[in-house]
């Protein structure tokens, strides 16, 4: 009973940062709402294309933004509901949470749902890369039960270091904005409680540097092959998907790092630590951007969004040295495209010589 009532007298003993009950609440309110759209817009998106792609080199990474994006919508579900009954309870931790409970299942939430998005950004940039420069390994190895194979194991191993606090009988504990719970970052005791906050930032951290080197050597792997070659066949798809994994890895590393530094910091420096309330507050915010962020990458940066903001930037900007080759399957078949549509005069002026040239013959 002593240890499982600690978290709360420890989280309440700060109060130095408390918000605005009615404004914690509405923000709480509309980004879980912000979050849950958005989520649910991407899955239905991701979810079409599986159905199109479904034979093809394309299907894993469907597969793995799926698994992403399902994640991050379970995310902003159960944890922004818990943050919503919180600051509706007045942050009253003592009157329902006698048993420590509430706040254990919000600690292994908060870890759970914080890590399983980097891993599976770090997983689809090591299938993308292995699939951009062994093709022929990637098609006869990476099957739809494969992908569901890696997508399980990865969503247990961060259930099991969300659970590790647990296991350790090491409860999680309220945080000084008696908002959210996560590991101790108060008060440390000894190198147990070091040892969860490295271990949360280094696999974070590792997550993104994977993310970051697999898209180096996918993007450059790309470059050098259209520039070699003259064949662009089959070459779009995968344009597409290095541009929403840079987009995916830039969205995690500007809202995940700073979490991740502080907590390292803090697990490293323990209390000589000079993060105060308001910094993690801040920090832990711009994390759950993250969750917001990433289905819109999916929404936004598709082929014929792309192709449709291309279009437009070309009409208003008067933009007619560049063409749309490179998001057709043939640059021949489009080479004739483009010429078809564009109103230029010397394409004109060439249409109308052919039947002069024709009947001088």
């Amino acid at each position: 009973m002593n240890r499982s009532k600690s978290p709360v007298l420890d989280g309440l003993g700060n109060t130095t940062c408390n918000a605005h009950k009615k404004i914690s609440v509405l923000f709480s309110i509309i980004f879980m709402t912000v979050g849950i759209l958005s989520n649910s817009l991407a899955i239905a998106i991701l979810m079409k294309a599986y159905q199109r792609f479904r034979q093809k080199s394309k299907a894993s990474f469907l597969l793995f933004a799926s698994g992403l994006v399902i994640t991050d919508l379970f995310g902003h579900l159960i944890n922004g509901t818990i943050a919503v009954f919180v600051y509706a309870s007045d942050k009253d931790w003592i009157r329902f949470n006698q048993s420590n409970i509430l706040c254990s299942v919000f600690g292994i939430c908060m870890v759970f749902f914080g890590l399983c998005p980097l891993f599976l950004g770090s997983v689809m940039a090591v299938e993308r890369c292995i699939g951009v420069t062994k093709p022929i390994f990637h098609s006869t190895k990476m099957t739809s039960k494969h992908v569901k194979m890696i997508l399980t194991t990865v969503c247990l191993f961060a259930v099991f270091i969300a659970l590790l606090p647990i296991l350790s009988f090491r409860a999680y504990q309220i945080q000084a904005s008696r908002t959210w719970c996560f590991y101790k970052t108060e008060h440390i005791e000894d190198w147990e409680d070091r040892f969860y906050l490295l271990l949360f930032s280094c696999l974070g951290l590792l997550a993104l540097a994977v993310s970051f080197l697999c898209n180096a050597v996918t993007g450059i792997t790309l470059l050098r092959v259209k520039f070699k070659s003259q064949q662009r066949q089959g070459r779009s798809h995968h344009f597409e998907m290095i541009i929403q994994l840079l987009a995916i890895m830039c969205v995690s590393c500007i809202c995940w790092s700073p979490f991740l530094v502080t907590m390292a910091n803090i697990g490293i420096n323990e209390d000589r630590s000079m993060e105060t309330c308001e910094t993690i507050l801040v920090v832990l915010r711009m994390a759950t951007w993250n969750q917001i962020l990433d289905p819109w990458v999916y929404i936004l940066l598709r082929k014929a969004v792309l192709k449709t903001l291309f279009k437009i930037a070309r009409r208003c900007c008067g933009m007619h040295i560049m063409n749309l080759h490179m998001w057709e399957l043939s640059s021949i078949k489009n080479s004739l495209k483009v010429a078809a549509i564009s109103e230029s005069p010397v394409s004109s002026k060439q249409i109308n010589q052919q039947p002069l040239s024709s009947t001088g013959q």
